[in-house]
């Protein structure tokens, strides 16, 4: 039986500049099950960022509810807030967001620094463990300049999973990266949905990303202009395949 991780009821967010308010979102609602893999889509000033904010907790709706993983993040204090997003959200961001001069292991353990649950040693398993679900294991010593733009993003995927997030939230998370290592993300995104049973919200502007997932919502003008299950997702590591090799080619 499937479980509500997100909720999303009658949101609405507005923004005061100078004598005119802007109504960024005009009544959103949605929900995204455990298991699901969604991608919003919008183009510059559909509120698809402010979207991104709330749901990331970075962010409070003027009017409505969010619910993350049955909790009203209204209702929650500043500090409340920070341990949500640590320990039920994992972000994947456009440009990685690495500690340059940190190893990939390092840069893995980060989220778990804040949780005083988790020992040393379990913190460095954790860590070795999420690097090895996105085939980097072997590179654990690596920092990012001795890594691709592909490897960068799959250390910051393996960050995203190491807190074992109710939710993987990713923003433009192929957005600096070639048609090619693109598809190699979206395969690892594939894989984690499909395989390991991962939710994932994928915030993007490119149709042809948007068609790797399960469920694609088009924003508007603040509203929802469509939302629409995808029966036959396509496949991104055939899609990959079918692409011709090239000596230089790293992911």
């Amino acid at each position: 039986m499937s479980k509500t991780i997100l909720e999303i009821k009658d949101l609405k967010r507005d923004f005061q500049m100078g004598v005119e308010t802007v109504h960024a979102l005009r009544g959103i609602n949605f929900n995204v099950e455990t298991g699901e893999f969604v991608t919003i889509m919008g183009s510059s000033g559909s509120g698809k960022t402010t979207l991104l904010n709330i749901l990331g907790c970075l962010d409070q709706p003027t009017i409505g509810n969010y619910f993350l993983d049955g909790v009203d993040v209204k209702k929650l204090t500043r500090d409340e807030l920070a341990q949500l997003r640590n320990r039920k959200i994992g972000f994947v961001f456009q440009s990685y967001n690495l500690l340059p001069r940190t190893s990939a292991l390092e840069n893995v353990e980060l989220p778990l620094l804040y949780n005083k649950d988790v020992s040393v040693s379990e913190r460095r398993e954790r860590a070795m463990h999420a690097l090895e679900s996105v085939q980097l294991a072997d590179r654990s010593d690596h920092t990012p300049s001795q890594l691709s733009g592909g490897q960068q993003q799959r250390v910051a995927i393996a960050r995203a999973l190491v807190n074992e997030p109710v939710m993987i939230l990713a923003d433009e998370a192929t957005g600096n990266l070639d048609s090619r290592t693109s598809y190699g993300i979206m395969a690892l995104m594939q894989e984690l949905n499909q395989t390991h049973g991962k939710t994932i919200v994928f915030v993007t502007h490119e149709p042809d990303i948007a068609s790797f997932s399960s469920r694609t919502i088009l924003l508007r003008d603040g509203m929802i202009q469509k939302d629409t299950k995808n029966e036959k997702p396509r496949s991104a590591k055939q899609v990959l395949a079918e692409l011709p090799v090239t000596d230089d080619y790293k992911i």
